[in-house]
């Protein structure tokens, strides 16, 4: 309990003194984050909508590795993007390995299933029945659309929220790809670990504290939006 204290305590003590580091390390985390999920957003909705929507062959195979791939250990997520980024690699030419980008595209591999599948899954249970109701009142594809998106809104909200937890806690492959470089790649997670290596547990657990609050605030805006489009 005292260790916890202190943690807090510690944590308070950094960000009121107005520690560069910790407040560069804190805005890097949120903006590799945020990019990140946002990324995954706009690529994981429409292919969810999709596969929710349309029938194709192999469609069902690619579901089945959507689904395996929500459950993706990042370090896996890590290995490939180290792979395809490393000198030797298919992207190796573009330098992207250690840095921030290199997080970025690590964190989307581990987000983006989440955000394809369970948009899709939002999508397949829309009532059959409503969809002819829809099509019978004569509306376009895009105003059908529309109405299904706002049908759908409070699951596809989850699944942003759902894709932003995965994000923000990764740890594995960000220490994978990025290398935990200061000033440049280092992240929450990735010094959390760094502090527990080096038996710093009361930094640790301030640096813990500090990614539980971003995450909360993180959370409850997405949350407060979806439940206030709930009631509309």
């Amino acid at each position: 309990m005292d260790l916890l204290l202190n943690g807090l305590r510690r944590a308070m003590e950094m960000l009121a003194s107005g520690d560069p580091e910790i407040y560069e390390i804190t805005w890097r985390t949120l903006r590799i984050s945020l990019t990140a999920i946002l990324i995954s957003t706009l690529i994981g909705i429409p292919l969810g909508i999709l596969f929710g929507l349309t029938k194709f062959p192999g469609r069902k195979l690619l579901l089945v590795f959507i689904n395996i791939g929500m459950g993706l250990p990042p370090v896996v997520a890590g290995l490939w993007i180290t792979i395809f980024l490393w000198r030797a690699g298919p992207l190796g030419h573009l330098s992207l390995l250690y840095t921030p980008i290199a997080i970025v595209m690590a964190q989307v591999l581990v987000s983006l299933p989440i955000l394809i599948g369970l948009t899709s899954s939002a999508f397949q249970e829309i009532d059959e029945k409503m969809l002819m109701q829809i099509r019978a009142l004569g509306a376009t594809k895009l105003q059908m659309l529309k109405i299904l998106l706002l049908e759908t809104k409070v699951a596809i909200l989850a699944a942003v929220i759902a894709g932003f937890g995965r994000v923000i806690a990764e740890v594995g492959a960000a220490m994978m790809v990025g290398g935990n470089i200061r000033g440049d790649t280092r992240i929450l997670t990735t010094s959390i670990v760094m502090e527990v290596s080096k038996g710093n547990f009361d930094v640790a657990f301030a640096l813990s504290f500090i990614i539980m609050t971003l995450a909360f605030i993180v959370t409850f805006c997405l949350t407060f939006l979806q439940q206030r489009s709930r009631k509309i």
